[in-house]
Order: structure tokens, then sequence, then C-alpha cells
């Protein structure tokens, strides 16, 4: 039996988990982002994609991956820090998760 997404766990940066069913109300967007590609300015627009949106039910939820090139090197408080302060990002941003290979 497969699983749906929305049973699927996941880990926040503060340590604590959720799966997508608790926000049944809503539709999530899951973008895999990293700090130091050359794509990290979508940062910006994703959280006004976020700001625009999420009235209206969307999530833009943030998914930080270094499977790539090391373009994700920092430990989940340094994300969060470099995500808030670089870019004001308010959106959610969850732990650093492997996405070549869970």
């Amino acid at each position: 039996m497969t699983a749906s997404i929305c049973d699927i766990p996941f880990n926040c940066a503060d340590g604590l988990t959720i799966s997508l069913g608790e926000c049944a109300d809503e539709v999530p967007l899951i973008v895999n982002v990293a700090s130091k590609c050359g794509f990290t300015k979508q940062y910006d627009g994703l959280e006004a994609l976020d700001r625009s949106y999420r009235d209206r039910g969307l999530m833009v939820l943030g998914f930080p991956a270094n499977d790539f090139a090391d373009q994700e090197p920092g430990t989940d408080a340094e994300i969060q820090e470099f995500c808030r302060l670089t870019y004001g990002v308010e959106l959610p941003v969850f732990a650093k998760t492997a996405v070549t290979d869970p």
C-alpha cells in the first residue's frame, strides 16, 4: 500500500514534525530550495507568492536539500537564519532533507 503525501511526516527546522494532512484546507506548493545556488533569489518570489495567496489557501513550503553540488551546506539553524535575514522569508522552511536518496 502506498502512503499519501498527506500522511508522510516532515521534519520542521525547529524539531517538530508535521504532515500535510494537518493542513487539509490548503493547497501546498512544495519547493526544493538551496541557499548557495544560482537560483537563491527564488526566495524573493516564493515569499511574494506566499504573501499574495496565503489568504486564499496556498501554502508555499521550502524544503532545503544538499543533494546537488553542496548548494545547501549549512545546519537547519543556519539555513533558517539566512532565509530570514537575507530574504525576509516567513514561509515555512523545513529541516534539510535528502531529495535524491531519502
